[in-house]
């Protein structure tokens, strides 16, 4: 099969204040696997989004084997073979319809833009050919909505087969996923390469891409740093790339200070997944919740902030009973909580960062039968912005046009004005690069150093070895072990993490 060359040339492009993307070019074939990295705000996602016909007030051009191609919708990529798996899988699929109907999608709406029946049987018969074809074993008829994050990421996947598609955008697409499913992501990835598409793969996790990826193009401040192949460069160096500065010591000094216990989850069972949780946090401490995609990680968090029921239990801080009967409970008590899926549940994207930075404090600017105090709210929320280093315009910007580690500041800056006592932590460097991630340490251990309880959950076992005092470990809604993360490793979390017992 002959090799499809495609091209970007001088791309640029402004948004209100910021100018995102500087005469831009990117070039690669089909048939090959093309890291696309950068730090948070790089330009990385939004030269992507121009691809992919999501942004359409750019300038420069396009070119697929030398032709020019317009390109200023989606329905545009797709009729000229580009195609893309956005992060927030959630967004691109309807929950309430089948598979089958979510992979024929496209299918499905063209016919019904025609006025033509639709024959439901030969739907699922082509879309189980599809699945079958690429070795996914989910059936046609199951609702979205009983899907895994992995398996959504599959049927999108999936649905690109649906139609020619030579060039396949892959955003973030290892975030969610356990290490077999990321595995199976890959295998996937091969197989399509090898049908000659082309796959242009955004990720922060180094390792996968040295793994995957054969061509690098690194970018910084919106515009085009470097563009390699990957045998010929190394992690550090790719790193040093993306920053614009040598590689700094990962992860800030921890705190070594704690005081009396200040939070206790006694035999905590929730209706799903959680079985007799005991753990402890003292005053000043960060304290790591380890384990794999599916370990109970989540559901512990979330029942701690009162956002799922406790069956059975209690939680305490500072020795009273907490009641959390809701998020509303949890805030009043002082418990704050940073979640996984920052943009449906962390930030709230269509409001400006100054609404978004105060929503869980505006008591704090407001007296009684009186108007919001905007003028200390800007002073407050400026100090944060400066505090946390937030790139953005203006502190009226859409949280939506700001990148993935500036939007996770955010959903930790709130809390910050809120000044809550026990701060819980889940995957807080989930599709953050490596610059923002020391950022986001930092934060959290001046918050231990301030006298604060710290939860921090995470599978990068890596980052709970490197900044909790200690770790509880889960496998399968339970607490498997307890270890000082000082005398630990990342191979003894995860051996637990897996199941494993030791005599």
């Amino acid at each position: 099969m002959a090799q499809k060359i495609l091209k970007m040339k001088g791309i640029s492009i402004e948004f209100p204040g910021v100018k995102a993307l500087d005469s831009v070019d990117f070039t690669m074939k089909s048939g090959t696997t093309h890291a696309l990295i950068g730090a948070n705000g790089a330009g990385k996602s939004t030269l992507m989004k121009v691809l992919s016909g999501s942004h359409d007030h750019y300038t420069g051009v396009i070119e697929i084997d030398g032709e020019n191609v317009q390109i200023h919708s989606p329905k545009d990529a797709q009729a000229a073979g580009i195609q893309i798996v956005h992060q927030e899988v959630d967004t691109a699929l309807i929950p309430y319809l089948t598979v089958g109907e979510n992979i024929m999608l496209t299918h499905t709406v063209t016919k019904m833009e025609k006025k033509q029946l639709i024959k439901w049987k030969e739907l699922h018969k082509q879309a189980s050919d599809i699945l079958a074809e690429l070795k996914i074993k989910v059936s046609s008829k199951k609702l979205v909505s009983e899907l895994t994050l992995a398996e959504k990421q599959m049927i999108l996947i999936a649905r690109t087969v649906t139609s020619d598609c030579q060039f396949l955008i892959l955003d973030e697409p290892t975030a969610p996923l356990s290490h077999a499913e990321t595995n199976e992501l890959f295998r996937i990835v091969r197989e399509l390469k090898a049908k000659n598409v082309g796959i242009i793969f955004i990720s922060h996790r180094l390792p996968e891409i040295f793994e995957i990826c054969e061509e690098i193009t690194i970018m910084r401040n919106g515009q085009l740093v470097t563009h390699d192949l990957l045998r010929n460069t190394t992690t550090n160096k790719v790193v040093e790339s993306m920053l614009g500065r040598e590689l700094e010591e990962q992860f800030p000094s921890k705190p070594s200070l704690q005081g009396d216990v200040m939070f206790e989850v006694k035999n905590v069972v929730d209706s799903e997944k959680l079985q007799d949780i005991s753990l402890s946090v003292r005053k000043g401490e960060i304290v790591g919740i380890a384990g794999l995609v599916g370990a109970g990680k989540t559901e512990l968090c979330k029942a701690l902030f009162g956002e799922t029921k406790i069956v059975s239990g209690e939680v305490k801080l500072n020795g009273k009973k907490l009641r959390l009967a809701s998020p509303y409970h949890a805030v009043k008590e002082g418990i704050a909580l940073v979640p996984e899926e920052r943009r449906k549940e962390g930030v709230l994207v269509s409001e400006t960062v100054v609404t978004n930075l105060t929503a869980a404090s505006l008591s704090a600017f407001t007296r009684p039968l009186s108007f919001l105090n905007k003028k200390a709210e800007k002073a407050k929320v400026l100090k944060v912005i400066e505090d946390l280093g937030i790139k953005t315009p203006s502190e009226e910007a859409r949280v939506q046009n700001l990148s993935g580690g500036n939007q996770q500041k955010i959903a930790i800056g709130k809390w910050l004005i809120a000044d809550a006592e026990v701060y819980i932590f889940d995957e807080p460097t989930k599709g953050v690069d490596v610059g923002a991630k020391r950022d986001i340490f930092e934060l959290i251990t001046a918050l231990a150093h301030k006298g604060k309880a710290v939860i921090y959950a995470s599978s990068e076992l890596a980052e709970i070895v490197g900044v909790s005092n200690r770790v509880y470990v889960l496998y399968d809604g339970k607490v498997v072990k307890e270890l000082p993360t000082q005398t630990t490793s990342e191979e003894e979390l995860l051996f637990y993490s897996t199941g494993g017992i030791k005599a």
